[in-house]
């Protein structure tokens, strides 16, 4: 099945944020029910495991609503984990509901959105190494190849130990469920996107390939790549070694 790169509404100026509330909430219930948080838990808990640490900070990209971010970061500190979470996004129309949150971050093409903070992901207005995590979640599928191997090294960059990608596996079966979905979505836009989303998603491979041509000379990169419940994928670039502090 050939990877077709076509945009999805929600990213178009053809979907109201009355409209977008609605799809991302559609989209979160998805990521309950069938693997969103469940990958993006286990490649958390694979950090803490590794490293040890008790108190993590993390910035999702492309976050949305940031549903999937905060119900890990219940989970976590149920068991006594700290997780510090900030949501970046690049319209604000997709994060929590606009209000000043005092964390100074009201200035030019930096707002505050219920915590969050309205940027591109190409070009994270952060320094080196500035959080522990970043993580996205269902963003990938929306960059091209050049995109990607961008968004990979900008992400390393900003990272002290890894990067978390979860997104969709493309595959025919995955395509065919998803047309087969609409009683479930019951939201046109919705389900109109998730037939591009699976479209255009990237195979474990295709990262695999995306990650050597963006870090060509970095061998300390490594990658864990597995497959999740119903073509979802989870991927773990690691900056820090396995095992390190």
């Amino acid at each position: 099945m050939q990877r077709v790169d076509t945009p999805e509404i929600l990213d178009s100026d053809a979907c109201s944020p009355a409209e977008a509330k609605v799809v991302l909430s559609v989209i979160g219930n998805i990521n309950r029910r069938f693997g969103g948080v469940a990958t993006t838990q286990q490649m958390i808990d694979r950090v803490i495991e590794s490293t040890g640490s008790r108190r993590l900070s993390l910035l999702e990209v492309a976050a949305g609503l940031g549903e999937v971010p905060r119900i890990v970061q219940q989970n976590c500190s149920e068991r006594g984990i700290v997780l510090d979470v900030t949501l970046l996004d690049i319209l604000p129309s997709h994060l929590p509901v606009n209000h000043s949150d005092g964390t100074g971050l009201n200035r030019t093409n930096l707002i505050a959105a219920n915590g969050g903070v309205v940027r591109d992901a190409l070009a994270l207005p952060f320094g080196d190494n500035a959080f522990d995590l970043i993580s996205c979640n269902l963003f990938m599928h929306h960059l091209n190849p050049q995109q990607s191997k961008d968004f990979m090294r900008e992400a390393i960059r900003v990272s002290r130990q890894a990067v978390l990608i979860n997104d969709l596996i493309r595959h025919p079966l995955h395509l065919a469920l998803v047309y087969a979905s609409f009683p479930l979505m019951r939201n046109r836009i919705a389900w109109l996107d998730g037939l591009t989303s699976v479209r255009r998603a990237y195979i474990p491979e295709e990262i695999e390939i995306m990650l050597a041509d963006a870090f060509p000379n970095e061998s300390a990169i490594r990658t864990e790549i597995c497959r999740k419940f119903l073509f979802r994928m989870g991927a773990i670039l690691w900056k820090t070694p396995v095992g390190s502090d």
